[in-house]
């Protein structure tokens, strides 16, 4: 059935000689060999590469620092924990703390000279505070201070002191 190759002359069909296959032939070969050891090489140092990195530095194993930084990483989220907790109790504290100024000085007699007697609107972060009024006359000092909850003031306000809580309530 496959006579017809074995009787089959390339030289008649295409006009080249056979030796000129044959030379075509070995130098594929030859080329094939090269690709061949530049693979081998290549081959070579990955498996070097690959077993330098399986050991791991002076001898010690790919799985023991593995071990190593799993532990890093299990105290890293326990640090993020407590940090947390600890951030969050300075919020709450900070809830209570004045964070919000608002300062008015002015002359509240006409006959004092000079701007001695002052407004002072201290507001935590929910706008919860108070308003101090030192008014200073020939006399002495006087002092009040009036409840500010939630911005809003429980007694009726002096300009003065409305634009102390003014500037506090504009303070973020």
């Amino acid at each position: 059935m496959l006579d017809f190759l074995y009787n089959l002359d390339l030289e008649q069909l295409t006009g080249i000689p056979a030796d000129i296959y044959i030379l075509g032939l070995a130098a594929i070969v030859v080329v094939l060999l090269i690709v061949v050891m530049i693979n081998a090489v290549k081959t070579t140092r990955i498996r070097k590469s690959y077993k330098s990195f399986m050991e791991g530095k002076n001898g010690q194993s790919l799985e023991n620092i593995l071990q190593g930084r799993l532990k890093q990483v299990d105290q890293m989220v326990a640090d993020q924990e407590s940090n947390r907790k600890q951030i969050q109790t300075v919020m709450d504290h900070l809830d209570h703390t004045y964070q919000k100024v608002g300062l008015v000085k002015y002359n509240a007699f006409e006959e004092m000279g000079g701007k001695l007697s002052f407004s002072l609107a201290l507001l935590n972060r929910k706008n919860d505070g108070f308003i101090l009024n030192a008014m200073h006359s020939r006399e002495g000092c006087f002092t009040y201070i009036k409840e500010v909850i939630d911005g809003n003031p429980i007694i009726m306000l002096a300009d003065e002191e409305r634009e102390a809580l003014d500037m506090a309530l504009k303070d973020n």
